[in-house]
């Protein structure tokens, strides 16, 4: 999106603070993760209903342009011609998956023939929703933290130990039989442009398509002793592994179901219980189960690190290049820098489609 680039251009001298910050091209792991300080910003307490705290406005109606396939409000999820979307939702991050849905319905061209499948640990979700977005096509799957609970060990931040971080891996489950194709999004992005365009990514062979980073430096995603122990680091062999974000990703859910993949990550994960081969939360596992299996899709649908590192959260710039999809991973989030009326210069992109307030 050409807007977008020029309007980060306007913004380059009050970035000049980026040039004491790690390159934009080597960014740390770069997963959706949940800051402690704005856990406690977010986080509601027992004695007051977190359904209660928040109002958001009511999303405007969009429509199908012209040459759209029909939409059938009766057709139900199996309907072939739907785009299927999977986010999770709940209450510390339910104002940027509000976000994320009206930006996805704001810029698709068949925004009725969108279908979003919400994952959620907590109750009383859905109504607001439904409130939010009266006409979107959507259903609510209940994951059970107890699925993963014994699996999931100690990481480097509290918040990757959620157990809703790991519900992605559940999709083939969760999901009907009859959807055999799902893009799966984190909940601190937004979506400039048509997601039918990412809808329509070529996997071949792959079972996930997802932007790549060659030059990450992947080792540094697993503990020594993971390298040191031919047991774990020959899980590589033959393949040409490559850093990749799992916050955006398109997946086979057919080929996902045939080969089983959900019990190969929980396999890796039992692994990490007893011998500790990485300090990450969800994303070391999907590394070691498809890293260099992935198809490429183009950098434009992640820009991701907009969120800075994972302990300051610091202003990042884009990378170089056109912009489809712009995601916050990192410390830092836009609604709270927005709030706490610090934001950085990006978070104003974000802004326009927060639905947050009276």
């Amino acid at each position: 999106m050409l807007w977008i680039m020029r309007f980060s251009g306007l913004f380059s001298a009050a970035l000049v603070i980026i040039v004491l910050s790690p390159s934009l091209q080597s960014f740390p792991p770069a997963e959706a993760i949940r800051s402690s300080h704005l856990d406690a910003y977010l986080r509601f307490p027992s004695s007051d209903p977190p359904p209660h705290r928040f109002s958001f406005r009511k999303a405007p109606v969009f429509r199908n342009a012209a040459d759209c396939a029909a939409a059938d409000v009766d057709s139900g999820v199996c309907n072939p011609s739907l785009v299927h979307v999977a986010i999770t939702l709940d209450f510390e991050y339910l104002r940027g998956s509000i976000a994320a849905v009206h930006s996805i319905l704001k810029h698709s061209s068949c925004p009725e023939s969108v279908f979003f499948h919400f994952l959620v640990s907590e109750t009383d979700l859905e109504s607001l929703i439904r409130s939010t977005f009266p006409e979107l096509k959507l259903k609510v799957y209940f994951f059970d933290p107890e699925i993963v609970r014994t699996l999931i060990s100690t990481s480097v931040r509290q918040a990757l130990e959620q157990p809703l971080n790991y519900a992605r891996n559940y999709l083939a489950d969760l999901l009907e039989p009859c959807v055999r194709r799902v893009i799966y999004l984190d909940s601190d992005l937004v979506v400039v442009d048509d997601i039918a365009k990412l809808w329509m990514t070529k996997l071949g062979s792959k079972t996930i398509g997802a932007p790549e980073y060659c030059h990450a430096n992947f080792t540094k995603y697993f503990t020594p002793a993971f390298w040191s122990d031919e047991r774990f680091s020959g899980a590589f062999t033959g393949r040409k592994p490559c850093y990749f974000n799992t916050g955006v990703m398109v997946m086979d859910l057919e080929r996902w179901r045939r080969v089983g993949y959900t019990e190969v990550i929980e396999k890796w994960m039992e692994i990490q219980k007893s011998d500790r081969i990485y300090e990450l939360g969800s994303l070391p596992p999907f590394l070691l189960v498809f890293a260099g299996e992935v198809a490429p899709i183009e950098h434009r649908w992640n820009q991701h690190g907009l969120g800075g590192d994972n302990v300051r959260g610091s202003c990042r710039d884009l990378h170089p290049g056109p912009v489809s999809l712009l995601h916050w991973s990192g410390s830092g989030k836009p609604w709270f820098r927005l709030d706490s009326r610090r934001p950085c210069p990006l978070d104003t992109l974000w802004a326009p489609y927060d639905l947050y307030g009276h």
